[in-house]
């Protein structure tokens, strides 16, 4: 029985990845906001719950680190990186705020926030992305499924067509490391 789930999963990955080439004119702008963003003297925020948590924590470490090249450090925060934070805001406000707080605190005008949830349906998604369009951020979500609540409510929104929640993550990897990709080509060593 094993031996059908690997050449099931790719052909699943490839369905889920090939969803993606109807949105490269999405990707394409997202790709100049963010340029203009980090050109800007501006950050990056990112946020998702669970695996989308990784993927956020990945996005933001690989712009402050390096992705390929030894480009300088762009800005980048996490916001669900700091356990302090967000027991405390969970604490005294809900789990519903967790971004929102972290976005009015840290987010300025023309900062760009990404959100991953892979059901488009994370309400400390949406409180983020309506606190980040009252505060003038740019703002990105990157979803699965059908968008979910978050449909329609970002700047930007990449919809991967995929029902699976693992499909739907390794298509946001790929995605974030295109992104990344194109901002390193700006960003020289």
């Amino acid at each position: 029985m094993s031996e059908s789930i690997l050449p099931n999963t790719i052909a699943e990955s490839c369905a889920a990845l090939q969803s993606l080439a109807a949105q490269q004119t999405t990707f394409d702008k997202l790709t100049a906001a963010t340029v203009r963003c980090l050109r800007a003297g501006n950050k990056v925020l990112t946020c998702g719950n669970g695996g989308s948590a990784a993927d956020a924590m990945h996005m933001a470490e690989e712009f402050i680190a390096r992705y390929r090249s030894n480009r300088r450090s762009l800005p980048a925060v996490c916001l669900n990186a700091d356990p302090t934070v967000l027991t405390c805001i969970a604490n005294d406000f809900g789990y519903d705020e967790i971004f929102a707080r972290q976005v009015e605190g840290l987010g300025v005008r023309g900062d760009l926030l990404v959100c991953f949830t892979t059901s488009g349906n994370s309400v400390n998604c949406l409180r983020a992305l309506a606190v980040a369009k009252a505060r003038g951020l740019i703002s990105v979500a990157l979803l699965g499924k059908d968008g979910g609540k978050a449909k329609g409510v970002a700047d930007f929104e990449i919809i991967v067509g995929h029902r699976d929640t693992a499909r739907v993550q390794e298509a946001h990897t790929l995605i974030l490391h295109a992104l990344l990709e194109v901002v390193e080509r700006e960003f020289p060593a």
